[in-house]
């Protein structure tokens, strides 16, 4: 994937609208999908252990396989997303609907081990799809090798803003360890902010005219299709295999919170 020189990202965050969601009654502990709001929930607790299948959402592999188990993370259940080479593994949530095209969302995930070739290697987490040319990633980042790190950023694709990933050095992707990501799609200046495990992350904001890509205005798509999982798109990558757990995956009006 090309990587485009960038303009610097807004330093800030949009206020939030409306309160961090809390816990309804009867629970079963963090991160639990009794949440008000929800548009779209899924803790896996109710999924028997093994090959990865719901109703309320879909599969999209290549090379890659979606499992259920347990993590060892207070015992909870977890979706294991594993895919060989430059292959794919989403949980796909179809006929999704917004509120007047904006969402917030987040999910909890760990990440064995990211590219360390070949050069500009290029991944994604989650992506966002519609009724429009964009293909946009919230989560998504690249091996940077004049960094000799990877490093977390915003992308889109296959729209007028062309192919991009706006990665920040502010933001290296770390193995190994369980973060709370949380971002919000803001139709208002189709803007992307995110936060990890509570901190916003102000660099990696990108909007109409502040993202990656081409000089042009970046427009969402109207969107009706979000996935969750990992995606390398070069071949022979180092390491040839890739694997992801995440947790507590959570769709709504407002912000979720970690």
């Amino acid at each position: 994937m090309r990587r485009w020189l960038t303009v610097a990202c807004a330093a800030m965050i949009l206020p939030l609208t409306g309160s961090t969601l809390t816990a309804a009654a009867g629970d079963r502990g963090p991160g639990t999908c009794g949440r008000h709001a929800a548009l779209f929930c899924e803790d896996f607790q109710d999924l028997p252990t093994g090959g990865a299948a719901s109703l309320d959402w879909g599969v999209d592999t290549r090379h890659g396989t979606l499992t259920v188990e347990r993590t060892g993370r207070d015992g909870q259940k977890a979706l294991h997303v594993h895919t060989e080479g430059n292959g794919r593994a989403f949980l796909r949530v179809d006929d999704f609907a917004a509120p007047g095209n904006g969402f917030y969302g987040r999910v909890r995930l760990r990440v064995a081990a990211f590219p360390t070739a070949p050069d500009w290697a290029h991944y994604t987490l989650i992506e966002a799809t519609g009724a429009g040319p964009e293909i946009v990633r919230p989560l998504g980042g690249q091996y940077v090798p004049t960094t000799r790190t990877a490093l977390w950023g915003v992308g889109a694709d296959g729209g007028p803003t062309g192919d991009w990933t706006n990665w920040r050095e502010s933001a290296p992707s770390r193995a190994g360890r369980w973060q709370c990501v949380e971002w919000r799609m803001d139709p208002a200046d189709n803007r992307i902010t995110l936060w990890f495990d509570g901190v916003p992350q102000p660099d990696l904001t990108v909007s109409t005219r502040e993202h990656g890509g081409n000089d042009v205005d970046f427009v969402f798509p109207r969107f009706d299709t979000v996935k969750l999982g990992w995606q390398l798109y070069q071949p022979g990558p180092t390491p040839a295999a890739y694997d992801v757990w995440m947790d507590d995956i959570a769709l709504s009006t407002r912000r979720v919170g970690c």
